[in-house]
């Protein structure tokens, strides 16, 4: 409440902002439930309309470079690496907003295998017969490298199940598509799901979810009112309630 009535006495100051915005957000989708409960209060606290398009790491630098405008992002920090995608936003240093780890999941009620170690990890891995994950997807960079950690790359090609985005990946979970789910933590944690844990310390990958404003938005007050409101400690609260740790 005290991060409201502060972002309410901001827009009571600053004219700019008094003037209702229609912001165009581009989001990474693992961090669709913290976006639209934030986002939700965002605009009941300024008068701001946000509409977002939440992808993967692939869709968000095309939506980037080759869908038009846009206001602002919260994407994973592998789009800001893509050169092309980069200089469509504004130079000022990015914003960290939000991370978290790996894990695995299985089917609601199904046994839960051991990955409490990352010999066990790699053992429920290569015995697993299906696993579903988004191989074009920043999770699916930083999943690659623990396979190459594990020395399993060969062998998770087989068993992977590429899924096209973060709701696919848990129905195929849930209705026994395939055996295990692997990715977020917090994507994990739906229902039909058994969220087994996070990777092992030794071995774990965080994707980190940064934000910036566009270059060309024509509403940077706005953008940056946004972000700033995703630095305050109630989207703190937000954010790590829904399983990710605050930037």
């Amino acid at each position: 409440m005290k991060a409201l009535l502060l972002t309410l006495a901001v827009l009571a100051v600053n004219p700019a902002l008094a003037r209702a915005a229609e912001l165009k957000v581009l989001a990474g989708g693992g961090i669709t439930g913290p976006m639209r409960e934030l986002g939700a209060r965002f605009e009941r606290a300024s008068g701001h309309k946000l509409a977002f398009r939440f992808g993967t790491t692939p869709e968000l630098i095309r939506m980037a470079t080759s869908d038009g405008p846009f206001d602002l992002g919260v994407v994973p920090v592998d789009v800001f690496r893509n050169p092309e995608a980069r200089a469509r936003f504004a130079a000022d240093a990015t914003v960290e907003i939000a991370r978290v780890g790996l894990g695995v999941a299985v089917r609601a009620g199904s046994p839960k295998p051991d990955i409490s170690t990352p010999d066990a990890l790699k053992h429920t891995l290569l015995k697993a017969q299906s696993i579903a994950t988004i191989p074009a997807s920043a999770t699916g960079t930083q999943l690659l490298k623990v396979f190459e950690r594990l020395g399993i790359t060969e062998e998770m090609k087989a068993r992977i199940k590429a899924q096209p985005a973060p709701a696919a990946l848990v129905q195929a979970v849930a209705g026994g598509e395939a055996e295990l789910g692997v990715f977020l933590t917090n994507v994990l944690a739906a229902p039909g799901l058994d969220l087994v844990g996070p990777f092992p310390a030794d071995v774990q990958q965080n994707v980190v979810y940064a934000s910036a404003v566009a270059a060309d938005t024509g509403d940077a007050e706005a953008a940056k009112a946004f972000i700033a409101f995703l630095k305050t400690p109630e989207a703190a609260a937000v954010i790590k309630s829904q399983g990710m740790t605050p930037g």
